[in-house]
C-alpha cells in the first residue's frame, strides 16, 4: 500500500533508530532519501551475515536511495538544503549538537521551510542534565532500568534486540503521521519539530514497573521466565528437557490447569494456592509440583493437554524454531547481493504482504540526486 506516495523524505541517518522510522515511511510508499557519509552508515559493517551484508542494514533500508553527502562541504551543504526545501519529512540522528554545527539548527530550518515536519533522535533529548550525553540501545536499556526487570535473579541481562533503539523509531514514526496528519487539515500547512529520545521512549514503557514502586512501594524483580505478578505464568521443563510457558488468567483457568493438565483436584481447594496472591507467596512449591508433573510427558505431550484444557501456551523457541514456524509470513528484500528472505510485518493491509523493496548501494543515486536538487 503506498499512501505516503508523493510524501518525500530526507534522512540523515545512521545505526538503527532513524533508518527504522524511514524505513517504516519507505514501505508505505514515501520516497526516502538517506544521506550517508562517504564510508557510509556504520550500520552497514555491523556484521556480514545477510549474502555478505549487514543483518540490520538490509532490514532497515530497504525501499530508499542512498546518496552521499559531506555537510561541511559548501556545495554539498547547498545541495542539502535544496533537498530539504523540496522535502515534506526531515529526519537525524546525528550526535547532539551535531547538525547545529553544521549550520542546519532546527528552529531556523523551520522558518526557512515551515511545511517541513523536522524530527530528531537523540539519546536523552533536547533538554535536561543528560542532553549532551552520547547514548546507544544497550546503555539506555541499562540507565531506563530495563535491564533490572530482565534476566533471572542477580543476573541482569539485555533485551536480546535492539529494543530502545526500536521504541524510539515507533514512537518517531507515530509523531511523524501525526505531523503529516495535522498539515493537512492546517490552512497554513504547517510542519512542526519532533524530539525524541530514547530514553523516554524506552522509559515510557516502564511504566507498570515504575508505577509499581513509585505508588505500591513494589519493586518487580527479574523473574526470567516468570509473570513478576501471576502465577502459574512462567515456562516448565518437560520430560524431553525441552520448554513450555503457559499462562493461567484467572481462577476458572486454574482450575482447569489442575482438573485437566495436573490431574490433581485437590490442588484447587490447597490453601496455598486458593488465589493468585496465595499462589505467588508459595510460587517455587507450585513450580515444584508442576516440573514433576510435566516431567512424565515430552513437550507435544504437554501441549495436548494444555491445548484441550483452553490454556493459552507457546513453545520456548530458539532462532532455528523461529526460522521454521509454521505461523511466518515473508517478503523479499531485493539486495546488492541478491534476494533475502525477511520475516514479514507485524500488520498485513487487505490481506496482502508489502511488495519487494530494494536495499541501496553506498551512494548508488548519486548521480541522480545530484542532478536532480543541485545548484
Amino acid at each position: 500500500m503506498n499512501d505516503l506516495e508523493g510524501i518525500t523524505v530526507i534522512a540523515l541517518e545512521q545505526a538503527v533508530a532513524a533508518p527504522y522510522v524511514s524505513g517504516r515511511l519507505a514501505e508505505a510508499g514515501a520516497r526516502v532519501i538517506k544521506i550517508e557519509r562517504a564510508e557510509g552508515d556504520f550500520a552497514r559493517h555491523y556484521d556480514q551475515l545477510v549474502r555478505g551484508q549487514s543483518a540490520y542494514f538490509v532490514w532497515l533500508n530497504a525501499g530508499k536511495e542512498s546518496v552521499t553527502l559531506n555537510l561541511k562541504d559548501s556545495n554539498d551543504a547547498a545541495l542539502f538544503r535544496n533537498m530539504l526545501g523540496a522535502a515534506d519529512v526531515f529526519i537525524q540522528n546525528l550526535a547532539p549538537g551535531a547538525l547545529d554545527r553544521l549550520g542546519f539548527e532546527p528552529q531556523q530550518l523551520t522558518r526557512d521551510f515551515p511545511g517541513l515536519v523536522i524530527c530528531s533522535i537523540s539519546g536523552y533529548g533536547e533538554t535536561g542534565p543528560y542532553r549532551t550525553q552520547k547514548a546507544y540501545d544497550l546503555l539506555i536499556q541499562a540507565e531506563t532500568g530495563l535491564c533490572s526487570v530482565t534476566g533471572v535473579d542477580d543476573e541482569l541481562t539485555r533485551v536480546g534486540v535492539s529494543v530502545s533503539d526500536i521504541s524510539a523509531g515507533m514512537t518517531a514514526y507515530q509523531d511523524i503521521l501525526q505531523a503529516l496528519f495535522a498539515r493537512e487539515r492546517d490552512p497554513e500547512h504547517k510542519g512542526r519539530i519532533i524530539n525524541v529520545s530514547l530514553y523516554h521512549a524506552t522509559a515510557d514503557w516502564m511504566n507498570v514497573p515504575y508505577l509499581q514502586h513509585r505508588y505500591g512501594q513494589f519493586t518487580p524483580q527479574n523473574n526470567g521466565l516468570k509473570h513478576p505478578s501471576i502465577a502459574p505464568y512462567g515456562a516448565f521443563v518437560c520430560g524431553d528437557a525441552k520448554q513450555i510457558l503457559f499462562s493461567i488468567q484467572n481462577e476458572r483457568e486454574w482450575k482447569d490447569l489442575c482438573h485437566q493438565v495436573l490431574n490433581d483436584e485437590t490442588l484447587t481447594s490447597h490453601e496455598h494456592f486458593s488465589n493468585n496472591s496465595r499462589r505467588l507467596e508459595h510460587r517455587e512449591e507450585l513450580e515444584q509440583l508442576i516440573i514433576k508433573n510435566f516431567a512424565a510427558f515430552d513437550r507435544e505431550q504437554v501441549i495436548e493437554r494444555l491445548a484441550a484444557a483452553n490454556i493459552a501456551y507457546g513453545r520456548v523457541s530458539d532462532l532455528d524454531d523461529l526460522a521454521n514456524h509454521p505461523q511466518n509470513r515473508f517478503r523479499n528484500i531485493d539486495t546488492p547481493n541478491g534476494t533475502v528472505k525477511a520475516l514479514g510485518r507485524g500488520a498485513l493491509i487487505e490481506g496482502k504482504e508489502n511488495t519487494s523493496l530494494s536495499v541501496p548501494e553506498l551512494g548508488q543515486h548519486n548521480e541522480k540526486i545530484r542532478e536532480e536538487f543541485g545548484i
